[in-house]
């Protein structure tokens, strides 16, 4: 039995890469996760198709910057292996991989960011785990209610 689209958030500090990195590149993958729950996610439930929200952590605003699309089903995340990489993990082993990535592609980026502020005090966000005090995965998953609104909040530039 084929299973729905899923949609998901996935966030980035700007200055480690951007909504605007993922426009110039078209696709990235998306590395770097050491977070089992994370991983797990990418590993497990993201397909090809699912949408994502790009939002941008560490920054002035906070917010949902654009819109992107997984491209690539989960798969090792090399740079577990590489010693010169800041992702490096000694104990993964790549017989038997413990971090996993996907690859993502730019849909669009919003006219303006749709702040954590605003999702905040949107009706029917108030689950939304984004907003949840102490919520610090950086993939999670989004209700089809949550995107539905979310995607009213603002407008998709290219």
């Amino acid at each position: 039995m084929a299973r729905g689209k899923r949609y998901w958030l996935m966030k980035s500090e700007p200055g480690v890469y951007s909504i605007a990195d993922l426009q110039r590149d078209g696709t990235t993958c998306w590395d770097g996760v050491r977070n089992y729950q994370a991983r797990n996610f990418m590993r497990d439930d993201m397909r090809v198709e699912d949408e994502v929200f790009f939002y941008h952590s560490s920054a002035q605003p906070m917010g949902i910057y654009g819109v992107a699309r997984v491209v690539r089903e989960g798969y090792t995340d090399h740079t577990a292996f590489d010693p010169s990489d800041q992702h490096y993990d000694p104990k993964s082993d790549p017989t038997d991989p413990t971090w996993m990535m996907v690859d993502i592609g730019y849909v669009g980026t919003f006219t303006e960011p749709i702040t954590l502020a605003a999702l905040k005090k949107t009706p029917g966000l108030e689950k939304m785990l984004v907003i949840q005090r102490g919520s610090r995965l950086s993939v999670q998953p989004v209700t089809p209610q949550e995107w539905d609104i979310v995607m009213r909040l603002g407008e998709l530039a290219g």
